[in-house]
């Protein structure tokens, strides 16, 4: 078994963990859709990154963002 090069996995990891809290901290901000804003947070963090990307285009509520 091979080792694992933690130098090329650290930024990766980096990366996810830094989406991840860009998420919570935009469901904490703004409204959401279709679901509770806790229920996003979990979806965010138990399907990384794809959990994130379906919250920014399916859960964001657009209007209500302020942009």
């Amino acid at each position: 078994m091979s080792e694992i090069n933690w130098a090329a996995v650290a930024p990766i990891i980096v990366a996810l963990v830094a989406f991840v809290a860009y998420c919570w901290v935009d469901i904490a901000r703004t409204e959401v859709r279709h679901m509770p804003k806790w229920a996003w947070a979990v979806v965010c963090l138990i399907s990384i990154p794809f959990g994130g990307i379906v919250y920014f285009l399916v859960g964001r509520d657009r209007q209500g963002a302020g942009r």
